[in-house]
């Protein structure tokens, strides 16, 4: 289906299921995947319950959005493996895996923020993940937006900074194909012969 296979041809989704499947949570695009008509403008989640990463069919515009969304949640199903978040309880868990999603998935791309008509010089990226994160909690929490503030604030620094799988900032396609090469050479063992 070429549905799957544009998916699954993008670097930044290949290098997130090599990672997941390194941490012993293998994807199976049947189980682990299903779209879905959503309500509302949200494009996409990641039921923790299943294990499940929907997609909204009805609200991915494109390609690059459907890939982007992938992406996103992706990271917190890589994050659900490799931390068992307490998605439920802790609004700080989701917190940080909202700031790694929007850092790592391309939401907060130069791109993205001009087709928002949000850009900026200085701290920009920051900025964006910040809101992101913000905006992504907001729609899956019933809480105020000072408690979703509040959460991303305090763990925001070294969510941020934690950048796996990927061991950077995947800011383009190209990037994030270094990024997968790095990840299958990291356990690599080299030597001067």
């Amino acid at each position: 289906m070429l549905f799957w296979s544009l998916i699954f041809m993008n670097p930044y989704v290949k290098l997130l299921l090599d990672a997941m499947k390194h941490s012993g949570c293998a994807v199976n695009k049947e189980r682990h995947f299903s779209c879905e008509d959503c309500n509302g403008n949200v494009s996409g989640g990641f039921d923790a319950s299943t294990s499940q990463i929907v997609l909204c069919q009805n609200n991915i515009r494109n390609e690059a959005h459907m890939n982007r969304v992938v992406t996103h949640e992706l990271v917190h199903a890589f994050d659900h493996c490799r931390a068992h978040v307490n998605w439920f309880t802790d609004v700080r868990h989701l917190a940080c895996s909202e700031v790694r999603a929007a850092n790592l998935s391309g939401d907060c791309s130069l791109v993205n923020e001009i087709f928002r008509l949000h850009f900026g010089l200085k701290r920009h990226h920051q900025t964006c993940v910040r809101d992101r994160a913000i905006l992504s909690i907001l729609a899956v929490r019933n809480i105020s937006k000072e408690v979703a503030q509040k959460a991303v604030d305090e763990v925001f620094e070294s969510c941020f900074n934690d950048q796996e799988p990927f061991g950077r900032i995947p800011h383009n396609k190209t990037y994030a194909r270094y990024a997968h090469r790095d990840f299958q050479n990291r356990d690599r063992y080299y030597s001067n012969i």
